[in-house]
């Protein structure tokens, strides 16, 4: 590995102990935690966005339960007192170096990395789509602007084909796209129009649900819904003016057509560019980190967490809480030269709302192995759960875990 930490008396312009790209969720609950555990030892967060969002409430906004504005918050009142924030966007970074460039020009070097930066929407890989995006039905809850624009249309939706598409890619909260489909449905059961609507989900994955328990469940939902499903179909064109999707059979390589009236669309996702571009990546563009120790495979002293990593797991913010603990302890162990003892087993959690009062909570870990919370059987639908999701997960993420308390 290549691991020397840079000399504080670098010709930068700016140095810190410990660098951290990305003030979202990952970033800011490593940064609490290191401030926990070892005090100020010259922390930065290199973070260019004014807002933060808990964007797992975007399903539950895009359904007309909550406003957009209870998922936002500025970001200055989550960065640690204490922590410097560099309010730029990060657009290269060079491991072998120990730097990370800024946007407006300037290097900062660094002893110690972690990359946090999250995904990006690849809303262009779709044709047509950026251009239809917000009207005459189209609609995805992956954008803080366009949220309340899915309630719009499923609320004022009087009949004809409801579509909602899953990517051929890894997304943030993987069950999401399915989510506002049950939600839907059930908005069309309550307002009477539901013999009215064909839905369909499409979606590039071979089943409803990677975890075999978990799956049975959705594809009784599915069946009692009436949702016709087309697994292994990818969107890969919209044209907005004739309504119509166009997909990918991701076993014939043939395109299917199909013609809509209200459409949510899951755009595909991958890490930022900047990564894709730099040392730090693997073959497909993400963080290349050591999947129990979060130590990236060739710079030791580069760490990365959450959905800009190759972890193979679902990308959640469940997953990040379990993440981060492990992350910042054997941070801590290789900045004293001491062996790296924890381990992260892939946890990550998926509450699956199937309606306004009904909720699967699926956790697993690597293997794909059911890790529950609570003592009862987690792959039945319950309200209890639905609460949970709707009012106590919130309040868990705001005051716990971007605390770095739970």
């Amino acid at each position: 590995m290549s691991a020397s930490p840079a000399s504080s008396s670098s010709g930068n312009s700016e140095h810190h102990k410990i660098l951290i790209v990305g003030g979202g969720t990952a970033g800011i609950s490593v940064a609490h935690r290191i401030m926990r555990a070892i005090g100020n030892v010259g922390i930065a967060i290199i973070e260019p966005s004014e807002k933060h969002y808990y964007q797992p409430l975007w399903t539950l906004v895009g359904a007309g339960i909550f406003p957009r504005e209870e998922s936002e918050r500025d970001e200055y009142s989550l960065i640690p007192s204490g922590v410097k924030w560099i309010k730029e966007r990060a657009i290269d970074v060079k491991p072998e170096r120990n730097v990370v460039k800024l946007e407006g020009g300037r290097e900062v070097s660094y002893d110690y990395l972690v990359m946090a930066t999250g995904l990006q929407l690849d809303w262009r890989k779709i044709k047509g789509l950026t251009e239809a995006l917000g009207k005459d039905g189209v609609c995805s809850n992956y954008c803080y602007s366009l949220v309340e624009k899915t309630w719009e249309f499923i609320s004022n939706f009087s009949g004809g084909t409801a579509l909602f598409t899953q990517p051929n890619t890894p997304v943030k909260c993987g069950g999401a796209p399915q989510k506002i489909a049950y939600l839907a449905e059930d908005h069309f059961q309550i307002s009477g129009i539901r013999d009215r609507v064909n839905m369909i989900f499409a979606s590039a994955n071979p089943s409803i649900f990677s975890v075999a328990k978990y799956a049975a469940t959705l594809t009784k939902v599915i069946e009692r819904k009436r949702i016709k499903t087309m697994f292994r179909h990818d969107i890969i064109a919209i044209d907005g003016e004739a309504k119509r999707a166009t997909f990918q059979n991701l076993d014939t390589g043939a395109t299917v057509d199909v013609d809509y009236d209200l459409l949510h669309v899951t755009p595909p996702m991958s890490a930022p560019d900047f990564i894709k571009q730099s040392a730090l990546a693997d073959g497909g563009g993400w963080v290349d980190v050591n999947k129990a120790t979060l130590q990236h495979t060739r710079f030791a002293n580069v760490f990365a967490l959450g959905d800009c990593s190759n972890l193979p797991t679902s990308k959640t913010g469940a997953a990040i809480r379990k993440q981060s603990p492990v992350l910042v302890a054997n941070l801590i162990s290789q900045m004293r030269g001491e062996s790296l003892a924890e381990s992260y087993d892939g946890y990550t959690s998926c509450p699956l709302v199937t309606g306004y009062s009904s909720l699967v909570l699926a956790e697993f870990d690597y293997d794909l192995i059911p890790q529950e919370s609570f003592p009862f059987d987690q792959s039945e639908e319950r309200y209890s759960m639905y609460v949970f999701k709707k009012d106590i997960l919130p309040q868990i993420y705001w005051k716990g875990m971007m605390k770095g308390l739970v």
